[in-house]
């Protein structure tokens, strides 16, 4: 199915690897251009680079920390003009409520949720103007189900969820939607780190912890982040226009509630 994007522009963060990585491919793959943002400027021009090679499309890469004015600055300038927003960032690190100070919860909100709000106050009006626009925020599966130990990625990403679930409303009558997407577990670099954090503690080997893993997912295995992209690239597509403020939770089947 032609999704309607040829041509398009997208800000895709944190899109040099795994989950962002996915969705910038899968953009590109629909003949959308990209500005690529990660904080690693080696490892985002070496994704940059198998993007353009695999699909032809033009890819802009930005190494700059997007939690900052100077870091959002230098990635808006990069793009002719945003038809599609990706937000994305690094969950913060688990742990006991008790041991964390004001920082640690300012640091938080920066990353997931007050930076995706300066992003999309800082590119929606211009989508409004041009009748065309999809702002996906990539947030967690925690959003529906909390996480015990990641308090802080709870209270972060559901603060940007309510926020969204009231301007979606506002602006899809001029073709500007805004969903979430939420993630289970995915085969990514950041879910290989904490299995082999707790694959030493408990003495087995990393395969060993992730095939333990797949087994507690109903599909029986970690999710692909190239089908996360996809799931991304339908909900930027043309015929995605009557699909706002939305929480789209792709996790093999592990959250056992109905709503």
């Amino acid at each position: 199915m032609d999704l309607g994007l040829s041509g398009r522009w997208a800000v895709v963060c944190a899109s040099s690897k795994g989950l962002g990585f996915g969705c910038a491919i899968s953009l590109a793959q629909e003949g959308v251009n990209l500005v690529m943002n990660a904080r690693s400027a080696d490892v985002l021009e070496q994704a940059a680079a198998q993007i353009r090679g695999q699909t032809g499309v033009e890819v802009r890469a930005i190494a700059a920390d997007i939690t900052t004015i100077d870091g959002r600055a230098q990635v808006l300038a990069a793009c002719p003009q945003v038809d599609i927003l990706i937000n994305n960032a690094g969950g913060p690190p688990p742990g006991d409520f008790r041991n964390w100070t004001r920082d640690d919860w300012v640091k938080a909100l920066d990353g997931n949720m007050l930076t995706p709000i300066e992003l999309i106050k800082a590119t929606v009006d211009g989508m409004i103007a041009r009748r065309f626009g999809r702002i996906v925020n990539i947030t967690s599966s925690s959003v529906k189900a909390p996480i015990e130990v990641l308090g802080l990625s709870n209270g972060a990403r559901s603060g940007l969820t309510g926020f969204v679930a009231g301007l979606a409303r506002q602006t899809v009558k001029h073709n500007v939607t805004i969903n979430n997407l939420l993630p289970g577990v995915f085969d990514t670099d950041r879910i290989r780190a904490t299995a082999q954090a707790m694959a030493t503690r408990q003495g087995q080997t990393l395969e060993e912890t992730l095939a333990a893993r797949a087994r507690s997912i109903p599909a029986g295995r970690l999710g692909n982040p190239y089908e996360f992209g996809q799931a991304c690239a339908y909900l930027c597509s043309a015929q995605a226009s009557y699909v706002t403020g939305q929480n789209f939770l792709i996790d093999g089947g592990t959250y056992p509630g109905t709503t």
